[in-house]
């Protein structure tokens, strides 16, 4: 079996299942018609945001009590931290997704 030109690698499937930028297109750049198709576009795809949330919210919270057990049940606070800081950053990817989704259902488009 020969090896698919189109297959991805770990390392971009890993990027694209954590992080939504690529779905995405800049409407900041090209004429009217290109920012609103842009738009148009973005405002398709936004959809797959609530997924990605759902995503950072499970990656927190696993990654939390993974930090819990290994403080609390092995007694190593350096180690547990190693968790405790994803969830802390999903915190942040959160509140960023959360904004994304509010700012396509209630502003209008830029233009």
């Amino acid at each position: 079996m020969a090896p698919d030109d189109t297959a991805l690698s770990f390392r971009v499937l890993l990027y694209r299942y954590l992080f939504f930028g690529w779905l995405f297109r800049d409407v900041s750049h090209g004429n009217v018609f290109e920012r609103s198709a842009a738009w148009r576009h973005n405002l398709d795809k936004s959809h797959w945001l609530v997924t990605y949330l759902r995503r950072w919210i499970v990656l927190g919270f696993v990654s939390f009590a993974l930090g819990m057990l290994v403080e609390h049940q092995l007694s190593a606070q350096l180690v547990s931290a190693f968790f405790y800081v994803p969830s802390v950053l999903s915190v942040v990817v959160n509140t960023v997704i959360g904004v994304l989704i509010a700012g396509f259902k209630l502003l209008p488009a830029p233009f």
